[in-house]
């Protein structure tokens, strides 16, 4: 089975002035992030604006971003979709890619009950036996939640290896962990609940931070693992302002503005997200500057 690591990072898209994608941009801040703490580079999540990108756009992206990491990380892309037609052939064309895998939302607006999630996720698996697949429950924005006995059934799959989990509820990864083998792997969706989430057997972030703080998300995980507790402590205490900065308003918003304060030129979100407002580019600013002088 393919380790995907301790940090991916759902990498943003940067888009020019004139709104096209920025490949140019895209492939320095994926080599900037194998080089600082990311194991695995996640194209076209959530972070990535994936509602607002074509397909095409998203497979290039694929392709820019494999190239650009080469051997140094592994590449998953997002190729879910609400439907199911739609998300196999998307699948199909990220294994031609020679990618290491993919993430799988949870089918969005029209929210299938529990039997039309298993039937879903077993029919993307089967169409691509050879690529692994993680799924992801994000249900504040899906408008579904997948429960922990579906994720066990799916866990059954062997191409399906792991979960991003973003439901914000431990008790719910704690009934993942339980129901589910030893190697099907958990990612914490959310960067403040990633150290709640290792105490109760994940393995992991799928990060936004980590743009910023990848390095340190990597030292908090590995002092967690080697039992050095009170520092994986002292790490989440000084990273919990980030973690909470960085979603004032819609994610992607304030991670854009971040790494546009860090000398990243980005670019504005796509519609119907907007650029970030100047009361949370302040806070971001004053966190950012708080942590580079600690």
């Amino acid at each position: 089975m393919i380790d995907f690591g301790r940090v991916m990072t759902a990498i943003i898209t940067p888009f020019s002035d004139s709104g096209a994608v920025a490949y140019d941009v895209v492939e320095k801040l994926a080599d900037y992030l194998v080089t600082h703490g990311t194991d695995t580079i996640l194209v076209c999540g959530t972070t990535g604006e994936s509602p607002t990108l074509t397909w095409d756009e998203e497979f290039e992206l694929f392709k820019v971003v494999k190239q650009a990491v080469g051997d140094r990380g592994k590449v998953i892309a997002g190729t879910g979709s609400n439907s199911t037609r739609e998300a196999i052939a998307a699948t199909q064309h990220a294994a031609e890619l020679d990618l290491d895998g993919t993430l799988q939302v949870v089918p969005y607006y029209n929210k299938p009950p529990q039997e039309g999630l298993r039937s879903h996720f077993r029919a993307i698996a089967a169409a691509n036996p050879d690529l692994p697949i993680i799924l992801y429950n994000i249900p504040g924005r899906t408008g579904q939640n997948m429960t922990p006995e579906t994720v066990a059934n799916l866990a059954e799959v062997p191409n399906i290896v792991g979960i991003k989990a973003a439901s914000g509820s431990l008790d719910q990864v704690s009934q993942i962990r339980r129901l589910t083998p030893p190697d099907f792997v958990i990612y914490s969706g959310d960067d403040s609940l990633t150290l709640p989430m290792l105490s109760v057997g994940a393995k992991g972030v799928i990060s936004v931070a980590s743009h910023l703080v990848g390095e340190s998300l990597q030292a908090m995980i590995q002092a967690f693992e080697q039992g050095q507790s009170q520092e994986a402590i002292a790490i989440h205490q000084k990273l919990l302002p980030l973690f909470k900065v960085l979603f004032l308003t819609t994610n992607p918003i304030p991670v854009k503005a971040a790494l546009e304060l860090k000398g990243w030129i980005v670019g504005s979100p796509r519609l119907p997200l907007t650029p970030c407002p100047g009361s949370v580019r302040d806070k971001i600013r004053e966190t950012l500057n708080t942590l580079d002088t600690n």
